[in-house]
């Protein structure tokens, strides 16, 4: 096998463009990921930190601009690519066997180095392999991958168990289990904390941060952007940037999402702070522009014994203000050539969950087989429940089981009552029947909503006629959200609301559920929320 001799390189992007059809996605993007540290993406769905992942893996060409970085890249996408017809085992073998080749390798080599004839040859080549091997941990990949596949709560599948017939969060941590396992050069995850319980999320900070190459991510997961991201770029960076010094790689904050809130915030508060010194100075000059020369000397008419006097200094303060007036107008036309723009308003979830009080839950000696079993559950109505527990404790079991659409092909048993005019219910993985009618369209068909969709502060204006199917799965799934709060449910069920929706409109949805007077069952694993919880929680 041939492998890399020189020290780890970093990845370095200049000036990436993508646009798709008349929309750009991204417009002149830099950054500099180095070895041994993590560069984190962040930004608001559809700004295109997916795309960016694509370019910097090869898997996409960009319009403009160029990439670079180390040949050995390992890239997880949030749409899985394991072959369905391939097995658990299988898949963790394809990532161990480049590993196991090298270990082949570097004993055969070993036996040639006695030989005078290719001594020197395999010498070099020894060389070079055993020190790519070392820094790989070929000789523990075997007990690396186990232990993968158990901290990412694979270890009650059988490794001859089809990829096909796995859950969803089943087949994400299989393929980041495989990943972590080979620890290429270049790591590029995309959403990687999905799906994870906290053991799991534990086990994926330490090995990031134990990594000796480059690691660029993209999360929404705000406790691990504080625990693992050395740098944060922030690819809604507005005009003055994150940091508030503007520049074209003015996104980027050292340190995690903490830094990035404060970060945020000044770059806000100098932007605003800039437009409206722009806006004073544009009605100053505009006031200046429209002075009269017929305004000299009005204070009061010349004496004849000053007539001469008058008409000379007259003259001079004439050709002073038709100086400031000419310099006026260039400024003037400067800034409207330049300007500040004025910052947008911020997109903001303005929906009400659960509007309606009155739903309650019952539940006694539930069972499914091999999902869930719990003795009893009673969620009054203007209850706030928040579910937690390891992956396969049976949370999204239980959401669904309340929902009704647990489907017939699960035997269960036990006492469910749910009384509820209407439910209103958020599953994992979204999916809409017509990919191809627009957002609008799925949204006036589902609801009838009167209101217009932009007004509830999900979808920019830019995205609302735009297919579903060629959303980002953020978007689909705040789609999906906007559904939800205009069919005015009395109860909500959410499983892992917050996953791959951006940071902003997860602290915003966080709030709505505080502020609900309905009946509310969430199911997730995000931290962050569950610190900030003040209603009930079930642990399963």
């Amino acid at each position: 096998m041939t492998v890399s001799t020189s020290a780890p390189s970093s990845l370095v992007a200049r000036g990436l463009v993508r646009r798709y059809a008349d929309r750009v996605v991204l417009d002149g993007i830099d950054l500099t990921a180095s070895p041994g540290r993590v560069l984190a993406l962040v930004g608001e769905n559809g700004s295109g930190k997916s795309t960016l992942l694509r370019l910097l893996a090869g898997r996409e060409l960009p319009d403009s601009g160029t990439a670079s970085g180390p040949d050995d890249v390992g890239y997880l996408d949030q749409d899985l690519e394991a072959a369905p017809r391939a097995t658990v085992g299988e898949v963790l073998d394809a990532a161990l066997a480049p590993l196991h080749e090298a270990v082949s390798r570097l004993e055969s080599l070993a036996g040639d180095l006695a030989d005078p004839w290719t001594g020197s040859a395999a010498a070099d080549e020894y060389g070079a392999l055993l020190d790519w091997a070392v820094a790989h941990e070929a000789w523990d990949a075997t007990r690396r991958a186990e232990e993968a596949a158990h901290r990412l709560g694979l270890g009650d599948v059988s490794p001859d168990r089809p990829v096909a017939l796995l859950s969803g969060g089943q087949r994400a941590r299989l393929a980041l289990a495989a990943m972590l396992t080979r620890r290429p050069a270049c790591l590029l995850l995309d959403e990687p904390t999905n799906h994870l319980d906290d053991d799991a999320l534990g086990y994926l900070e330490q090995v990031l941060r134990d990594l000796p190459g480059v690691v660029v991510v993209a999360s929404h997961d705000r406790v691990f952007l504080d625990r693992v991201a050395h740098q944060v770029l922030d690819l809604d960076a507005g005009h003055f940037g994150t940091d508030g010094r503007g520049g074209r790689v003015s996104g980027l904050t050292r340190g995690g999402y903490s830094a990035l809130l404060a970060d945020r915030s000044a770059a806000r508060r100098r932007w605003e702070e800039a437009f409206a010194e722009q806006q004073d100075e544009i009605e100053r000059l505009r006031r200046v522009a429209a002075t009269s020369a017929r305004q000299v000397g009005h204070d009061r008419p010349p004496r004849d014994g000053d007539k001469f006097i008058h008409h000379f200094k007259g003259e001079n303060v004439a050709r002073t203000v038709k100086r400031r007036v000419a310099d006026a107008e260039r400024r003037l036309e400067l800034l409207q050539r330049e300007p500040v723009p004025k910052p947008p308003v911020p997109l903001s979830f303005t929906g009400s969950l659960a509007p309606l009080a009155g739903a309650s839950v019952e539940v006694r000696d539930l069972v499914v087989p091999g999902r869930l079993s719990l003795a009893r559950l009673d969620v009054p109505p203007g209850d706030r429940l928040l579910v937690t527990g390891a992956n396969g404790c049976g949370k999204s079991t239980l959401l669904k089981t309340l929902a009704g659409r647990l489907g017939s092909a699960h035997a269960v048993s036990g006492h469910v009552t749910v009384h509820a005019r209407r439910i209103g219910y958020l599953p994992q993985e979204v999916t809409f029947r017509n990919p191809s009618r627009s957002a609008t369209e799925v949204y006036a068909e589902a609801t009838g909503e009167p209101v217009p969709l932009h007004r509830l502060g999900l979808l920019p204006s830019r995205e609302l006629h735009r297919p579903v199917g060629e959303l980002s799965l953020g978007q689909q799934r705040r789609l999906a959200l906007a559904m939800l709060v205009a069919s005015r449910p009395d109860l909500v069920l959410l499983d892992e609301p917050t996953n791959h929706i951006s940071l902003a409109l997860a602290d915003e949805l966080e709030e709505a559920l505080q502020r609900s007077v309905g009946t509310v069952v969430v199911a997730s694993h995000d931290r962050w929320l569950r610190s900030r919880w003040t209603g009930t929680t079930l642990a399963l």
